[in-house]
């Protein structure tokens, strides 16, 4: 690890268990120790991914949300307490998170994220994660990752189902969803099991950890598809659009 930096005495046995993996070791610890990650969203999806990429010592961490913690939300956004209660959420995540781990460098940022601010957002992260329940915010994200060739780990749940998936450039997630589905669902209206927020959000911070490292198979270009109800997974591919007008091959970006 010539040129890097030597983690301290605190940091070699708060990461222990990932130093002996084989599929992460020093090498890939450093990585994470080096990567800079936009988490959108600190709701069902963005509280366990953030609290578990805080925990694999990611080493720069920016929270996005505009919204403020409501009674309605403790049922699984497991980030928050009663006593964060009309806290802003990335306030009251930024605490959680830096209490967890000193060691990650973290911001929060309380906006709402959309096609006017969503470049500038994203630009110089090396990794996206997108865990928004408005598709409008889905694809302003996913655009914004396509122009500067930032990776999106985009996760979704409803109800009994989520989904997880990485979208490193082409396939785009716009190649998944075109455009603003006009009966789109949020959790408000159909409801979701608490704990699938958790299973969805854990899966989108093991994608950016594999993602980061190199370990394994990611998610790239397929979907992970989870119905809790029956207890049963798919996984499907994403064919890329060529006339999506993200990353499709006449537009800027594709290829």
């Amino acid at each position: 690890m010539t040129g890097l930096t030597p983690f301290s005495d605190d940091e070699v046995e708060r990461y222990a268990r990932h130093l002996v993996l084989r599929e992460i070791g020093g090498p890939g610890q450093q990585k994470l120790r080096s990567a800079r990650v936009l988490m959108i969203g600190m709701g069902g999806l963005g509280a366990p991914a953030g609290l578990y990429l805080a925990a694999a010592g990611i080493g720069g961490l920016v929270i996005v949300d505009p919204d403020r913690v409501e009674l309605s939300n403790l049922q699984r956004q497991v980030l928050f307490t009663s006593s964060d209660r009309g806290r802003s959420k990335v306030d009251a995540g930024l605490r959680r998170l830096t209490d967890l781990n000193p060691h990650v460098e973290t911001q929060a940022l309380q906006l709402c994220v959309d096609e006017g601010n969503a470049a500038t957002l994203v630009e110089g992260f090396d990794l996206v994660l997108d865990g928004t329940d408005d598709f409008a915010t889905r694809l302003a994200v996913s655009d914004a990752c396509v122009a500067h060739g930032v990776p999106l780990v985009s996760g979704a749940i409803g109800r009994w189902t989520g989904q997880v998936g990485i979208f490193p450039g082409r396939p785009c997630y716009r190649c998944l969803v075109p455009e603003v589905p006009p009966d789109a669902e949020t959790c408000q209206a159909v409801g979701v099991v608490g704990a699938l927020a958790g299973v969805i959000g854990s899966m989108m911070a093991l994608e950016a950890v594999k993602w980061i490292t190199g370990a394994g198979e990611d998610l790239t270009g397929r979907l992970l598809v989870y119905d809790a109800l029956a207890a049963v997974t798919r996984t499907v591919r994403v064919a890329a659009d060529p006339l999506c007008p993200a990353c499709g091959a006449t537009y800027p970006g594709g290829t």
